[in-house]
């Protein structure tokens, strides 16, 4: 006896150069190369925002919009700081999302864990595998600033037979994986998420280097910090760090991708477990549990990290409400004015959580504008009501 074809099975992936169904929203997540673009008008996030049913799903309920931190963080039952007491080298943070994904595997809780290495040629480039050593896992090490196509192995999933499965993706690429997960034949899904903002395209991401660093071509990765700078760690090892406030804003208004402006997912809603930085102290991992099984993925690693609670200090505000008439005109301070107001802000600015407010604001009223002038037919269904009202909170230009 065969087993039945299942309608996805008779689609065909879209080739690389078609265009896709989601046009210039689409953030490469990986779905329409595969069979499942089957179910892409359900499925992509920028097709059909269904960010509230799905948490039901997934956590048991969606987010209590009179709770103002679940605005911001979504449906959580635990959050804290934490940092391995052995950092593994290499590692972007301190390693406890590759410290995870290899505890579980070895453990044989899952049979493989779709991560992104970097192709040979280019450090920059993504390249999803499904690991299935520690080796492999090691090797996907360090955030990939570029849109990456994840879900484009979904399709080797389904036919390798694999029944127990570690995805670690970003918002976008888990809505999408969240909306056809029952079909992809598994008996346990774990969805490990990273808070994302800003990706970029590769071309976008050297435009964005060139603009930025000193010294473009050693950066190995960077990361928008706490202290209101950008850091590029080098190949030796240096850290080159550039205030915020210095940024080319009107040269790199158009470096990130589409999708990205048009996203209010940054803290991966979807996810079992979230492992990011921004709510945290500096050198601080962040770290948020949003149901049992993001608990239980925790709880492989107690043993090799230490945690503290999170805290938050400052006010955010007047900060978010007089940055974004500057960002949307792309004012640019000379660079010493730059240094200055990152002083001033390290010693006075938002920490911690209201640190991640600071950003979560920052970027959803820019995309929310963005939208609003860009595809207004949009704005109704695609902003989430938790993320309209974090934008109702401040004055926007028209």
């Amino acid at each position: 006896m065969t087993a039945s074809v299942r309608p996805h099975q008779k689609a065909k992936a879209l080739k690389p150069s078609s265009r896709r169904p989601a046009k210039e929203l689409c953030s490469e997540c990986g779905l329409c190369d595969t069979y499942y673009v089957h179910y892409v008008k359900e499925a992509c996030a920028f097709i059909n925002q269904q960010i509230a049913e799905l948490e039901v799903e997934i956590h048991g309920r969606s987010r209590d919009l009179e709770n103002q931190d679940e605005w911001y963080f979504g449906v959580n039952q635990d959050m804290m700081a934490a940092r391995k007491t052995e950092p593994i080298e290499g590692a972007q943070w301190t390693g406890i999302v590759s410290t995870i994904a290899i505890e579980m595997l070895n453990r044989g809780l899952v049979e493989g864990v779709v991560c992104v290495q970097n192709t040979d040629e280019d450090r920059f480039q993504p390249k999803p595998v499904i690991a299935r050593t520690p080796e492999e896992i090691l090797a996907a090490r360090v955030n990939k600033p570029t849109l990456s196509p994840n879900l484009s192995v979904l399709e080797q999933i389904e036919q390798s037979g694999m029944k127990r499965l570690l995805v670690i993706g970003v918002g976008c690429q888990i809505q999408a994986l969240r909306a056809v997960e029952k079909q992809l034949g598994l008996e346990k899904l774990y969805v490990l998420g990273t808070p994302c903002v800003d990706n970029v395209t590769r071309a976008g991401l050297q435009k964005f280097l060139e603009t930025t660093s000193r010294s473009p071509e050693t950066v190995v990765h960077y990361e928008f910090m706490q202290d209101f700078r950008v850091h590029f760690k080098h190949e030796d090892g240096s850290i080159e760090k550039v205030p915020f406030f210095g940024l080319k804003t009107n040269q790199l208004k158009d470096v990130f991708a589409p999708s990205c402006m048009s996203c209010f997912d940054y803290v991966n809603s979807l996810a079992d477990l979230v492992v990011g930085y921004m709510g945290a102290p500096f050198g601080w991992q962040w770290i948020v549990v949003r149901n049992d099984r993001g608990q239980e993925m925790l709880d492989l690693v107690h043993d090799q990290i230490e945690t503290q609670p999170v805290m938050s200090q400052g006010d955010r505000r007047n900060a978010v409400q007089q940055s974004i008439p500057a960002y949307d005109k792309g004012v640019t301070l000379p660079m010493w004015a730059a240094q200055l107001m990152g002083v001033v802000i390290e010693r006075i600015g938002p920490k911690g959580l209201e640190y991640a407010r600071f950003s979560i604001d920052s970027h959803f009223t820019r995309n929310y504008l963005y939208l609003k002038r860009q595809h207004p037919e949009k704005l109704e269904a695609h902003v989430p009501e938790y993320a309209k009202r974090i934008v109702g909170q401040y004055k926007l230009p028209e």
